[in-house]
């Protein structure tokens, strides 16, 4: 055996269950989030490392899943499922309150975020449900489907979390929607959804929630208040103009006006240093992920898979969306990290994770 061989050899069993398309597109947003964290948090290297140590252990769990068949995977939906409550039960009554929102909960080793596991757990037991049925669905089974996602999306509006609730139970919608529900029931479901907005603004919003509506429409009206985060953002978005400032000559970040610079408004940072250009490369990079993530749903052999491939996709693309929406003044503000940028250790796990499901479909349909 000669030592080419042996490379070969090695380099096929690291690189067998990589999707060259995701893995690329992952590594490229890796790289640039470590220099806006860099800048973001002061050109200290403290999230750095700990932003790396996530990475690694996200490549490691990304390699280790992707290697696994979806079909074996679906087994574990259930108990991941219903660990997935358990816990978001455990904030409820256990959690640690951090800017007026209980979502974090004390595991002895650390904390660990519980909704963050349901960005991936909701859209697998809805998709082994599914396919349980998958040769006599009838209606009743939708409406078994929506329960399953209306009760994690319940505990997490207790948190309470509106935004990040509406994208995990949309995750769980988007497996439905790519089973096959019927056009007529998604436009019946979105007219009563507009008929009843005037019983969820009066009777099922927080006051802090219909404030954040308001500041959407209108920053200027608190502009030291409630609009501070928006106008600020907006400003450093602005100021970067058609190529940016350039890396470390943010003024706004290095001044610290961008509020959360490092997390949920890491992309007013990237916006002011790396300008409107920067803007739309990265804009790019993520398309590429949802094209190649709806391809492998449309390859995918079986409606587990199918289904489970475009609603995380799906997911993916909603969080980037709503993040670059809310950091420009497009989208109230709600707690979305920005996928594979933002500092946040559970974040970047379940992110990886659903990187790699889509690598495991995509392994199963070659």
């Amino acid at each position: 055996m000669t030592s080419e061989t042996l490379f070969q050899k090695i380099k096929r069993m690291i690189w067998q269950p990589m999707d060259a398309w995701l893995f690329y597109a992952m590594l490229i947003i890796y790289i640039m989030s470590l220099f806006l964290l860099y800048s973001a948090d002061g050109q200290e290297i403290g999230q750095l490392e700990n932003k790396t140590l996530h990475t690694v252990l996200g490549f490691a769990l990304l390699w280790t899943i992707a290697r696994i068949r979806p079909q074996i995977l679906a087994n574990f939906a259930p108990p991941a499922y219903i660990a997935g409550v358990i816990l978001l039960l455990g904030v409820h009554f256990f959690g640690i309150t951090v800017n007026g929102s209980t979502r974090w909960l004390n595991i002895g080793i650390g904390r660990i975020q519980p909704s963050e596991i349901m960005k991936i757990a909701l859209p697998m037991m809805v998709a082994w449900y599914l396919q349980k049925y998958e040769l006599s669905l009838r209606w009743y089974h939708y409406i078994g489907a929506i329960a399953i996602v209306i009760i994690p999306g319940a505990l997490i509006l207790k948190q309470p979390d509106l935004g990040t609730a509406t994208l995990i139970m949309a995750s769980g919608l988007f497996v439905i929607f790519f089973a096959g529900l019927p056009w007529k029931v998604i436009f019946a479901a979105i007219i009563s959804f507009a008929a009843a907005l005037p019983l969820i603004w009066n009777y099922g919003m927080h006051p802090y929630q219909k404030t954040r509506v308001m500041t959407l429409l209108d920053p200027t009206k608190d502009p030291l208040g409630a609009g501070y985060h928006i106008i600020q953002s907006m400003i450093a978005i602005g100021s970067g103009g058609i190529w940016g400032k350039g890396w470390l000559n943010g003024t706004q970040t290095h001044l610290d006006y961008i509020p959360e610079s490092t997390t949920d408004f890491i992309f007013a940072v990237y916006g002011e240093e790396f300008g409107f250009i920067g803007n739309i490369l990265l804009l790019i990079i993520y398309l590429v992920i949802l094209g190649r993530g709806l391809y492998i749903a449309g390859q995918a052999p079986t409606l587990y898979s199918r289904t489970l491939a475009g609603a995380l996709t799906m997911t993916f693309f909603c969080y980037a969306f709503v993040n670059m929406g809310m950091v420009s003044g497009i989208l109230p503000v709600v707690g979305v990290p920005l996928p594979l940028v933002s500092y946040g250790g559970t974040a970047t796990l379940s992110i990886m994770v659903i990187l790699a499901l889509l690598m495991g479909i995509s392994n199963q349909r070659r």
